[in-house]
């Protein structure tokens, strides 16, 4: 029986319909993602899924006794109030029916509220809450408003987990978080025992956490089984027969449009079956919503900057009551070069960033950069944008037009690629929803002559199709790209390295490696195997005997045969697993596997994994045979 059920719901803002005769249900044990253009309504109808808004037509039914946890996009706290009691609000329940148990009052049902609190475990809810901090690394005597957006998201979902509600209601719960939290935060849902809803458009997290996905397209509610990959095929088919039917449509509308048109003669012989097709194919073409336009992203690309944009030399930082942020790093990096960096919150990046852009100096080494740079930034918490400015104001200040390149845009036209109305653009910034701002963000980022382009979490709030076009605009941009994202996908398909922080290993270090996320974290799991293998060849070896000067050092054990052969085969070997791993990766990463029936999924699955322990036991034999060959 489904948890929650929405039938035939209608929700308008002005004149644009959100939902139009929609319809939803979430069943008992679902992991469902809600995705959607921006300014669609996802936000409102996850509102109203929690019972905080209503729609302005439809039936909402909720399974009795059940309770929802709603966390949204940017939570918001007590002021003053520590982690230990933000957490401890998402048992509002249990401590009133704690507090009114205690009183002893004649008026309350005391049976009733002791079945109760019973019922939700209420005696021991102080250690609950010290567990889920516990789990969730937080720091219960912290100030809460002292905490990073990320920590802060932390605590939300601890109030939220801590309730142990039926369903769990989550917008954009990626946000504000690092690598590390974001795969801790997959994990966690995973596991997680009752229903949830969620909105992200982290295509990687996806892939991870959905079991079924639900798009919001033109007031209407589609779901598609599996994960986002699986949804990325079936959707663009569905697409592609759409447009074929709106074409065959349009082409009988317009050939009916002609007969009607025709002389006086065939006017008086015309069938009136026919007249009242055409009335109602133009009622049908009226009431038709077409897909969505799509935001035209192009970028003034000012002058090209010189060849070298940064060379760094042994550098290190540090700050006082800190270890180092950076230690003995080097790097060079040059015109067009695409670098993400990649770390947890607090590890450095933006002190790294602002010594590769010449913005800070190194407490030793070296730093050398290029000529004839223009920055231009993308600042993750839009500061830069004055919520009481018109939007038009914030592209174009005291002018109606723009220059970008050697074409010149009347604002409300370059509004307009952003999918901004002309309506809207005399609308103060205050209005837009966090997705708007951010597109807003881009329109004013993309109308000012830059060669450097530095992106601060620029994927946050963006629907997938706009990520998606940014992408491809930031793989044509000849200039330099410096990306701070811990959206995976995104990073993986535009840079062309990665800088990434091992501070694990000793603190300040960072990395350079060739490709995406992907890329570092094969790189780095496969040195790690190496090493490991090689530690554990030497202290598996004797220890060599005492040389004098009598007794000369005892020669190493030649191969036999058998092992100078196997020697010899292991590169090959080796080199053909990883091109089967490569393959089976590709598989499933694309869609037509999720087509050919579990068997054969769990077949490839299995095999992508076992492919990791012969590879580890070929680079032990490797490095043991090497060692003695």
């Amino acid at each position: 029986m489904a948890l929650i059920t929405l039938t035939n719901a209608h929700l308008a803002f002005g004149h644009v319909a959100l939902l139009d005769g929609a319809d939803f249900s979430l069943e008992p044990g679902e992991r469902v993602a809600l995705i959607g253009r921006n300014g669609t309504g996802k936000s409102s109808l996850l509102k109203i899924l929690a019972g905080l808004d209503k729609p302005d037509d439809g039936e909402l039914q909720v399974q009795g006794g059940i309770q929802r946890y709603y966390v949204p996009q940017e939570p918001s706290f007590k002021a003053g109030a520590t982690v230990f009691e933000a957490v401890s609000e998402g048992l509002a329940e249990v401590k009133e029916l704690r507090e009114r148990f205690e009183r002893h009052d004649p008026a309350d049902d005391l049976d009733h509220v002791q079945t109760r609190l019973e019922a939700l475990d209420g005696w021991m809810w102080e250690r609950r809450v010290d567990e889920t901090l516990q789990r969730l690394h937080l720091n219960a005597e912290a100030q809460v408003d002292s905490l990073s957006g990320g920590t802060k998201k932390r605590v939300a979902l601890a109030q939220a987990l801590v309730a142990n509600p039926d369903v769990l209601l989550l917008d954009e719960p990626t946000n504000h978080l690092d690598l590390d939290a974001i795969d801790w935060l997959g994990e966690l849902l995973v596991n997680f025992k009752g229903a949830l809803l969620l909105i992200t458009h982290d295509r990687a997290f996806l892939d991870v956490v959905a079991t079924r996905i639900l798009e919001l397209d033109r007031g209407q509610l589609r779901g598609y089984p599996g994960n986002f990959t699986a949804f990325e095929g079936l959707k663009q088919r569905e697409l592609e027969n759409e447009a074929l039917a709106n074409a065959r449509f349009d082409k009988l509308l317009a050939q009916e449009e002609v007969w009607i048109r025709k002389g006086v003669e065939a006017r008086r012989t015309r069938s009136v079956a026919r007249v009242q097709r055409l009335q109602q194919l133009r009622s049908d073409r009226a009431a038709r919503r077409d897909q969505l336009g799509k935001v035209r992203l192009e970028i003034d690309r000012g002058s090209n900057s010189g060849k070298l944009v940064a060379e760094l030399d042994g550098v290190s930082k540090a700050y006082p009551g800190t270890g180092p942020l950076v230690a003995n790093f080097s790097t060079t990096i040059l015109r067009g070069d695409k670098i993400g960096l990649v770390g947890p919150n607090g590890a450095g990046k933006t002190t790294l960033l602002k010594m590769i852009l010449g913005q800070l100096q190194p407490d030793s080494g070296t730093i050398r950069t290029g000529t004839n740079q223009t920055i231009a930034y993308f600042d993750q918490m839009r500061e830069v944008l004055n919520p009481e400015a018109t939007l038009a104001d914030t592209i174009s200040p005291g002018s109606e037009w723009i220059e970008i390149g050697n074409q010149r845009k009347h604002v409300m036209s370059y509004l307009g690629d952003f999918l901004f109305s002309p309506a809207r653009a005399n609308s103060p910034v205050k209005s837009l929803s966090g997705g708007e701002r951010n597109r807003l963000l881009l329109a004013r980022l993309f109308a000012r002559p830059a060669n450097v382009l530095v992106m601060d979490e620029p994927t946050n709030d963006l629907d997938i199709e706009t990520l998606e076009l940014l992408e491809e605009l930031l793989q044509d941009y000849p200039g330099t790209v410096f990306l701070v994202s811990h959206d995976r996908r995104f990073v993986d398909n535009v840079v062309t390295s990665v800088i990434a922080w091992e501070g694990d290993d000793s603190p300040g270090l960072w990395r350079e490696y060739e490709g995406g996320i992907e890329d570092w974290l094969l790189q780095r799991a496969r040195a790690r195997q190496i090493a490991a293998a090689a530690n554990k060849a030497a202290a598996a070896a004797p220890a060599p005997a005492p040389v004098t000067a009598a007794t000369p050092a005892k020669p190493k054990t030649k191969l036999s045969y058998k092992e100078q052969r196997l020697l010899d085969e292991l590169p090959g070997r080796i080199s053909a697993l990883e091109a089967e791993q490569a393959t089976l990766a590709a598989l499933l990463a694309g869609t037509e596997l999720y087509t050919q029936g579990a068997g054969r999924i769990q077949e490839v699955t299995s095999r992508h994994a076992a492919i990791d322990d012969e590879l580890m036991a070929l680079l032990e034999s490797w490095e043991q045979l090497g060692a003695r060959g």
